[in-house]
């Protein structure tokens, strides 16, 4: 099979298992990325799908501007929308992740924004093999050594249609072609750890095939630890209003493993954070947890005879805001008889004691981190407390039954 027709194979794949009306491309301007945004076009045009590009300027080098204002221009001259996106570094954290994090949640915002079905990113098998020893230098278990997916939905859907290529058969093909890329002189600079692991594969002669097929069987592991896990969540766990109750009589006949990717899973559920805590911070916790109320993840851990309750924790929404009608901390939707000048906030001790909080059918730390309707200082509604004035809330694009599988948002 050539390689127009493997990654056409790979986009039918994951159009037949959900249709792509309208596809992103994340063109950043390098070989990788350019070879697929030219190896779609035909496919997309076969499938009556709509594609649109997207390029995060990460502000970082001089050229970077340039580069995606050359890939504005090569889509303008095939006829396709393109955006650039711009992100800037606060100088905290480690520079290459934080770029990779920017540069996740901007694609993010502009597939929400715009309707996108999915959006498709230019990883390589290379880029599979390197991030096996990445996160092998970091001591991951099965889920980080699973590396990534070519298909995964969390906030937004992302494909990998040139997983299975390498990167120098992407390179001859544009040579072939006759097609320019933009080469990133970061991606030489030895300051960075995936270069380093990049130069060293190299001189080991490490094999990429052996490293991606050891990917492939931690997918499978990591499968089947998942739906065991989710197996327990049936069993142990609960939703109350926006919180999980953790029932520890059951929660505690299932494996270490089991009970530790449950509550990990629990806590991104609630904070929509889009990784899992590391592994000594969520045992510990776990364990803490059981005796004194805890915080990770921007969630609070309190044990209440015989299991523990799973609440967002109050001071990571201090800052929350969202119009009514809209999703407030990523989870809530709060509707109701709006007025100019209505805005959701978190309820907090202040409007625990304002006049009209009638009952506390939750927890106080509970009540206080959930959605309330302000003017200013004045408390309109706080549903969950009991006082709706008309107004309601709901959990958005959530289920009232907790599963894995909607962990993050």
């Amino acid at each position: 099979m050539n390689l127009a027709a493997e990654v056409a194979a790979a986009l039918d794949g994951f159009h037949d298992q959900a249709p792509l009306e309208r596809l992103g491309l994340a063109v950043s301007g390098g070989g990788d990325s350019v070879a697929m945004l030219h190896l779609a076009l035909p496919w997309a045009a076969r499938r009556g799908v709509r594609l649109a590009a997207a390029t995060v300027d990460h502000g970082l080098r001089p050229g970077s501007a340039g580069e995606a204002e050359r890939v504005a221009t090569v889509c303008a001259d095939l006829g396709l929308a393109h955006t650039t996106l711009h992100w800037s570094w606060d100088r905290r954290g480690n520079l290459q992740e934080a770029a990779r994090l920017g540069r996740r949640r901007l694609l993010a915002e502009w597939a929400r924004r715009e309707g996108l079905s999915a959006v498709a990113m230019g990883h390589t098998r290379d880029d599979q093999a390197e991030t096996v020893l990445l996160r092998l230098m970091r001591g991951s278990g099965v889920d980080g050594l699973s590396a990534m997916e070519v298909d995964r939905r969390d906030e937004v859907r992302w494909l990998r249609p040139l997983l299975g290529v390498r990167r120098e058969a992407l390179r001859q093909w544009l040579r072939d072609a006759g097609l320019n890329w933009a080469e990133d002189p970061s991606n030489a600079d030895r300051r960075f750890r995936r270069v380093r692991v990049r130069q060293a594969m190299e001189a080991l002669e490490l094999d990429q095939d052996r490293l991606a097929e050891t990917a492939a069987r931690m997918r499978m592991a990591r499968a089947a630890l998942e739906s065991l896990a989710e197996e327990a969540a049936r069993a142990c766990v609960a939703v109350e209003s926006g919180d999980l109750l953790i029932f520890l009589g059951r929660f505690d006949t299932w494996p270490e493993e089991t009970r530790l990717r449950l509550f990990a899973e629990g806590l991104r559920w609630i904070s929509g954070a889009p990784y899992r805590p590391r592994l000594n911070a969520l045992r510990a916790a776990l364990d803490e947890a059981r005796r004194v109320p805890r915080t990770l993840h921007g969630v609070l851990v309190s044990p209440e005879r015989g299991r523990l309750r799973l609440t967002r924790e109050a001071r990571a929404v201090t800052e929350a805001r969202a119009a009514p009608g809209e999703p407030w901390d990523g989870r809530w939707i709060v509707e109701g008889p709006a007025r100019p000048g209505d805005e959701v906030r978190m309820l907090g001790e202040a409007g625990l004691i304002q006049r009209g909080v009638v009952r506390l059918a939750l927890p106080r730390a509970s009540l206080a981190a959930s959605p309330a309707v302000w003017r200013g200082g004045e408390l309109r509604a706080a549903p969950l407390a009991g006082f709706g004035q008309g107004w309601t809330v709901r959990l958005a694009d959530r289920r009232d039954v907790f599963t894995l599988s909607g962990g993050t948002r």
